[in-house]
Formats: C-alpha cells, structure tokens, sequence
C-alpha cells in the first residue's frame, strides 16, 4: 500500500469510529498521524495537550514573527543616521523602507506556497537564518547599494518566515480556546510589533549605533533558530505537488509592481507614466494569474482559499485595517520628532501606549470573547474604536498636549486593532485543509504588508498635497515661514487622519457584511474533514 493509500485509510478509519491504532502507536508517517489528531471524535483523547512544550513552541513563533513585523519600522526612526553615514540622497533613501517592503509583500505567496510544499519547520528555519545574514550584512553596508540589496533580502527571507510561522501555528493549536490564546498573542505582535520597532530603533539610534537596528536580529534569530529544533515539530511536504512556476511569475510579479508603483507615486505624484504603467502592468499580470489558477495543475494560490467568504472578508479587512494604521506611524513619527521635537527615544516611548493597548485588546479581550461570540462581534466595535482615534487625533496642532490629546487616540487606536486583529488571523486560518495552511496563512500576511505600503504612499501623497496648497495659500513673506510651513505640515496630517478615519469604517463595514462565521465552540475541531484535507 503507498503512502498516500495509508493517510487516506488511517483518515477514514479515524473518521469512522474505529480503534484499531492506539493513541500512542509511533506511525511511521506523521502526516497520517496529524490527520487522526485533526479526526478525533469527543470521546477520545483530544490533539490539544499531546505536545507538552506547544506553548513554548508558541514563545518561538511570537519571537520569529515580532523579529519580521518590528524590521519594518525599527529602521526609520534610525534612517536619518544612516543617510548621513551612507551618503544616501533624498530622492533615493526611501528605498531603505520600500526594499524591504517591496521583497516581503510581493514574495509572500511563494513563500507560503514552499512552505506547504518543503515543511513549515524547514523553510521557518531557512527564513530565520537568511533573515539573520541579511540583517548582517545590512548592519555591515559601506554603501547605499549594500544596504539597499540586504533590505530586499531580509524582505525576501522574511516571506519565507512569515507564512511558516504563522501555518505552524495553525496546525500546533487546534482547539478553539487554546487556539483563542494563541492567536491573541500573536495578533498582539502583528498589531504592536510595528510599534515597538518605533521604540527599540530610537533606543539602538541614540545609545548604541544605526547599525544595531540591524544587528539585533542576529541574536533573536539564532535564539528563534534553537528554539525551533528543540520545540516546533511538523510533517513533510507534499513531495509529490510540483511548484507552480506561471502563477509564481504572474502573481508576485503583479504584485511586486503594484506595490513598487505605490512606493512611486510619491516622489513623481499618480499621473506620472511610469506609476500608471505599473498599476496597469500589476492590475493585468493579477487577472492573468486569477485565469490561471483556475487551470493550474498545482496552483500557487487554490482559489477556493479566497472564495471562502469568511476568509475573504478577513484578508480585506487586514488590508484595510493596516493602510490607515501605517499612515499612523509614519505621520506620528514625524509629528513627534519634527514638530514637537522630541528625541529618538522619546518619540519611541510615546507609542508604547499605543503597543500596550493593541496588547491588551488582543490577549486580554478577544482571545477571551471569541469563544463566546461571532468574529464580526469584536471586528466591526475595533475598526470603529480605531477609527474614533483617528478622528480624535485630527485635532492636534503644532503646540498640542501629548497627554491630552494624542495619547487618549492611541489608546483607542490600539484598542480597536487588538480587536481586530486576532479575531482576523484566527477566522481567515480555521478550517484550512493542511497542504493549503502556508498558503492561506502567506495570504493573510500579504493582506497586511500591501495594505501597509498602499497606506504609507496614500496617505503621505494627501498630506503633502494638502500641506503644499495650505502653505501656498498663507505664505506671502518670508517672515512667514516659521508659523506657517509647521502648521501646514500638521494640517496636512489631519487631512490625511481624516481619510484614514474613512477607510477604518470602511474595513468596519466590510466586516460586518462578509464575515458571517459563528463563534467556534470549546472542545470543537477547528480543521476540516478528512476528506477534504486529503485531495
């Protein structure tokens, strides 16, 4: 009998009742073993509870996918620094920010698709490791170029990691209340890490060196590294599924010219030709790789992972959700150290508030309530919760109170995307047949990232323009300048809060109308049949 006879009569004699393997028997394929876990029926013992160090698998994969989140951000504050150090240009330093963005987002679903096909536990473990020499290397640059090409890389490394990380998660955590907790401290890191990279780049800038922003992933990787080996377990790939070549050409190359078309569209304005011929050149490589995957012999992206309408409307609500949360750090970020002039450090601490409410309403609210209510429940209050703050903070001006009135926004801010987040990841990886979790999981991180650089460029593009006709319509002397080009800055700001405001509602109502799923039940299975999971 072949392998593949073995896991589907293991999966029906399972599913059928039958107890002719005991719970302890050493099967010589894990892969059967993992789908009787999955297959288990209420009276036998539960899959939950037989790995003894899950939860300090857990502590490896929050340490992997914080390392991944926080190197989005930990270099800006820092980026000052090492413009001056390199010699970077203006036209060319944001390049160190849109490398890696670039590489992440429009790589993800490869690196979600090797790892369904190589080993979640394998490709976590290359992408912890290439994301080490790559931030190595960056931390070493003597050049724009060097550090330019590590960026990528690390962006590239890190679309291998990401998706592992998070299917590893999803196949260790099965039951809904274990599966509740998990997913709320993982949300926290996807929510705050950005944050906290904001904290730990000024720290690293102002003590130590802009290069250690770099550096410190060298140590957090080989202590993730060691982790894995020892706690994480997984099963083979499906050896026998060949990678999808056309729908990696088509679908990352849409994507990467999308997301490199947003990141120009700020210096050269959206009517340049070079910036509509990207969208253009995505928007058709994306449709060509839809036709395709409905046609593909192994598909990149299996289109019934989208067509689920619950997971649909999470992947656009993450989407969503981060485009105005991205817009939010950068224009803090500058308002806190450029017009209130705060220090690195400073401007670091003063999002700590932010990161410790996005904490509490992920592991302290929704890995609590989402057992016990629908998805949506904790989805639609956060965007509006998210939203409120955004409204609030178009209130500040060049001499406002951080007490008084930023931190009451980021407080409710941070709250509603600690709503929103976990439910998300929770919803958008239940009941995913296990050759599709790096996948789904690679779709949900993709959601994010390019929602992020949609919102960095959007938001920046409004709050220049809208600075620039403010400035030029009250700057007739010189002597003006002083009082009128800072206020021009901040009303430029709250333009664009303002639009962020609209596009959190927005991700609140996409919620409230496509995801439909009921809260799981404690002790319930959160995969689907064998049968499904075995094609």
């Amino acid at each position: 009998m072949t392998g593949r006879s073995c896991r589907r009569y293991a999966g029906r004699t399972w599913a059928g009742g039958l107890r002719s393997l005991p719970a302890d028997a050493h099967h010589p394929d894990p892969w059967s073993s993992d789908r009787m876990d999955f297959t288990r029926t209420a009276d036998t013992t539960p899959a939950p509870g037989s790995d003894p160090h899950r939860w300090w698998g857990l502590v490896v994969i929050a340490l992997a996918q914080l390392m991944v989140v926080l190197d989005a951000t930990i270099v800006n504050i820092a980026l000052p620094s090492a413009q001056h150090a390199l010699g970077i240009s203006d036209a060319h330093r944001q390049w160190v920010i849109t490398a890696y963005t670039l590489a992440f987002g429009g790589l993800l679903l490869l690196g979600g698709r090797i790892a369904d096909l190589a080993g979640r536990k394998r490709t976590f473990v290359i992408g912890l490791t290439g994301f080490a020499a790559a931030s190595a290397l960056g931390g070493a640059a003597t050049t724009a170029g060097m550090l330019f090409g590590a960026r990528a890389l690390q962006g590239a490394f890190a679309a291998v990691l990401a998706p592992s990380a998070l299917s590893l998660l999803t196949t260790t955590f099965t039951d809904p209340r274990e599966r509740g907790k998990a997913f709320g401290v993982y949300g926290a890191l996807a929510g705050s890490g950005s944050a906290i990279g904001f904290i730990v780049g000024g720290l690293l800038t102002q003590y130590l060196n802009w290069r250690w922003c770099l550096y410190v992933n060298v140590p957090i990787a080989a202590v993730a590294v060691l982790g894995a080996l020892a706690l994480l377990h997984d099963r083979p790939g499906h050896t026998e599924a060949r990678l999808d070549v056309p729908g990696v050409l088509l679908g990352c190359g849409g994507l990467v010219a999308i997301v490199y078309g947003f990141s120009e569209a700020e210096p050269r304005g959206w009517s340049d030709p070079l910036v509509l011929a990207l969208f253009a050149l995505g928007t058709a490589l994306l449709a060509a790789f839809v036709a395709w995957q409905t046609r593909a012999p192994h598909p990149l992206l299996p289109l019934h992972v989208i067509r689920d309408r619950n997971r649909a409307g999470c992947f656009l609500t993450m989407a969503l959700a981060t485009v105005g949360m991205f817009g939010l750090f950068l224009f803090m970020t500058y308002y806190l150290q450029v017009v209130l002039g705060y220090s690195p450090v400073r401007t670091g601490l003063a999002f700590l508030p932010l990161t410790a409410a996005i904490v509490t309403g992920s592991t302290q609210i929704s890995a609590r309530l989402l057992h016990h209510v629908p998805p949506r429940a904790l989805m639609v209050p956060g965007m509006v919760l998210a939203a409120a703050g955004m409204v609030l903070l178009t209130r500040m001006t060049v001499h406002s109170s951080y007490a008084g009135e930023i931190l009451p926004s980021l407080i409710l801010m941070g709250l509603g995307m600690g709503l929103t987040f976990m439910p998300v990841f929770s919803t958008a990886t239940a009941g995913v047949a296990p050759q599709d979790a790096g996948v789904t999981s690679a779709t949900v991180n993709t959601a994010q990232q390019v929602g992020g650089s949609v919102g960095t460029a959007l938001l920046n593009t409004i709050a220049t323009t809208s600075s620039a006709a403010y400035i030029a319509a009250r700057l007739h002397s010189p002597a003006q300048r002083a009082a009128v080009v800072p206020a021009g800055v901040v009303h430029g700001y709250t333009v664009a809060l303002w639009w962020a405001a609209a596009v959190m509602l927005l991700a609140g109502l996409v919620a409230g109308l496509m995801v439909t799923a009921r809260a799981p039940k404690h002790g319930a299975p959160a995969r689907e049949p064998v049968a499904e999971s075995v094609g």
